[in-house]
Formats: C-alpha cells, structure tokens, sequence
C-alpha cells in the first residue's frame, strides 16, 4: 500500500523527509532532515548540518513530505509506537 496523508500515521516513516514545527524542546523547532529510524517513542533523524539526532514523538508536531503529495502535519502522540503498534490501534 502506497504512503498518502490519510494513511502516514500506519506507515513505516524511515526514508522520508520531515521537519520539527513544534516541540517541547524548543532547539528541535525547525530541524529538518531524513528519518533514518524509528523506535516506539523517537524518530532518529539526519540533519544535514547536524547530524544525527534523537526527536522524542511526544510533544512534537511534525510536518512530512510524502512524494507525490506534499506535507501532512502529524502530532507526534499519534506516532507513539511501532508501525504495527499503530495498525493494531485502528483496528480497535
């Protein structure tokens, strides 16, 4: 199944694009970069200018691009947890 804004909160997240619109942390707000893994509670993302760093999921307000379709803006709470973690949640 292709990725598209109304399906992204189900979806593996590594490869795409993101930047940090808001967040508890406010040194985060801004960060743009790639998802280069994820884990139930973070995002691990690379920055071109740096590095690699942790984005914890909860507090974040998130913008990812999707090719194809642009931005969707997703609530890091809506994150938490693995993708099949979150497809067992809408099946509830």
């Amino acid at each position: 199944m292709k990725r598209t804004p109304r399906n992204l909160r189900y979806h593996e997240l590594i490869g795409l694009r993101v930047r940090v619109l808001r967040h508890l942390d406010p040194g985060l707000s801004g960060l743009e970069g790639r998802v280069v893994w994820e884990t139930e509670r973070a995002l691990v993302v690379e920055a071109p200018e740096r590095g690699r760093l942790l984005i914890l999921k909860s507090g974040a307000l998130l913008a990812f691009h999707i090719p194809g379709w642009g931005s969707v803006v997703v609530p890091g709470d809506e994150l938490l947890g693995t993708p099949v973690d979150r497809v067992k949640r809408l099946r509830r």
